[in-house]
C-alpha cells in the first residue's frame, strides 16, 4: 500500500465495490494470488481511491469517459465489464452509445463498431434488446 494507506486502500474498496458490484470484486479478490496481489493494491489505491474518488466527476460521468477510453484502446474486456458497471454508475444506454460515437469519430469506426457488439451483447444478457426507452 502507498504512502496514504489503508485510507487510500479502503476509500477505493469502497469506491471499487459501489460501481463494479460486491460480487464482481469479492471475484477479484478470491482469484488473488502471489503474482497479482500487488498489482490489485495499486488498482485499488490508484484507480479507485485516487482517480475515481475525486470529487469533480460524478460516477456517470467517469463511466462514460471510462468507456470510451477503453473502447478507443481496444480493451475489450474492461469495456465489458464498465459497461455491465454502468447500472450502478448511473449511466444510461444511451449515454454509452453516444460516447461510442465520439469514438468513431476520434478513434476509428472499427474501433466502435467492436464496442457497440460488446454493448449490444451486455445489453441482450441483461435483457434489454435496446429497443424502446431508456435503460
Amino acid at each position: 500500500m502507498s504512502e496514504q494507506g489503508p485510507n487510500r486502500y479502503q476509500l477505493g474498496m469502497t469506491t471499487r465495490r459501489r460501481v463494479l458490484g460486491d460480487a464482481h470484486v469479492d471475484r477479484a479478490q478470491a482469484a488473488m494470488s502471489p503474482v497479482d496481489r500487488d498489482f490489485q493494491a495499486f488498482i485499488t489505491e490508484g484507480a479507485w481511491g485516487s482517480v475515481w474518488s475525486r470529487p469533480h466527476f460524478s460516477d456517470r460521468e467517469r463511466s462514460i469517459v471510462t468507456i470510451a477510453l477503453l473502447a478507443a484502446l481496444g480493451q475489450h474486456e474492461e469495456l465489458a465489464m464498465h459497461i455491465r458497471a454502468t447500472r450502478n454508475t448511473g449511466a444510461s444506454r444511451e449515454d454509452v452509445v453516444e460516447a461510442l460515437m465520439h469514438v468513431a469519430v476520434y478513434a476509428g469506426v472499427p474501433a466502435a463498431n467492436h464496442a457497440i457488439r460488446i454493448a449490444k451483447q451486455i445489453y441482450a444478457e441483461a435483457g434489454d434488446s435496446g429497443e424502446g426507452g431508456t435503460t
